[in-house]
């Protein structure tokens, strides 16, 4: 684990733009999506559950025109995310969570917050990943997708990505009357239940195909401490958009 996290932080200060907003901020980019997200053209990318900015700073580097709409529900990380992204007109963050509802939810703060979720954290989570375990108790804003986003905003190529801890399918049903602007959904999904009563990730690939996308590929999957992976990252392209 500690090799992988050193690797991880070599590859990061091999690439000047990760490297600075790493030193002034301490954020390390997710530099696993960078191969799956290269080449798809994309001008607006939706990014749900941005907890510091890893995701949306890959983002950046490959597109640098894109507009990047992030969503991050807890105060903490969306500060930060905030540091990391001043000054960039085309990046916006709202400090909410999207669902399938909109109103206010108790969100369970894990001790590594980005392990945090709208529901309760389950015995599997907690045993697979270090520092995951329940640390307190956050009250946080829900909202529709296009409570914020009006349709225009979405400018194709598309992304919406999702990294919910679990809470997938109803972040999805969150951003089911904007789903049709989207070309690619990019969502990380479960094969356990790490948290109490999510939806697994066969759930959210037959929702998304029966809402007419089609899965691309599976990639970055995670173990953690189990023999087997628990959980990947998943690439799907609306039918009739063009798959680059």
């Amino acid at each position: 684990m500690i090799g992988q996290v050193l690797l991880k932080l070599l590859r990061i200060c091999m690439v000047p733009q990760y490297r600075r907003a790493f030193l002034r901020t301490r954020v390390a980019a997710s530099i696993e999506h960078d191969r799956i997200l290269s080449g798809l053209g994309l001008r607006t990318v939706i990014d749900i559950g941005a907890n510091r900015g890893q995701f949306a700073l890959c983002i950046r580097r490959l597109y640098p025109a894109a507009r990047i709409y992030s969503f991050e529900p807890l105060e903490k990380p969306a500060r930060i995310w905030r540091e990391t992204f001043a000054g960039d007109e085309r990046a916006m963050l709202f400090n909410e969570a999207v669902a399938a509802e909109s109103g206010t939810a108790r969100m369970h703060v894990a001790r590594w917050d980005v392990s945090s979720s709208l529901l309760p954290i389950a015995n599997a989570q907690r045993e697979n990943f270090p520092l995951s375990e329940e640390a307190s108790q956050q009250s946080v804003n829900k909202v529709l997708l296009s409570d914020r986003i009006q349709p225009d905003a979405i400018e194709p190529p598309a992304l919406l990505k999702l990294d919910v801890q679990g809470f997938e399918l109803n972040a999805l049903q969150g951003c089911a009357d904007l789903l049709n602007r989207f070309d690619y959904v990019y969502v990380e999904a479960s094969f356990v239940e790490l948290y109490v009563g999510q939806a697994l990730a066969t759930d959210i690939v037959a929702w998304l195909l029966q809402n007419q996308f089609r899965l691309l590929c599976v990639a970055n999957p995670s173990s953690g401490k189990s023999s087997r992976p628990i959980q990947a990252d998943f690439l799907f392209c609306r039918e009739g958009a063009e798959a680059r």
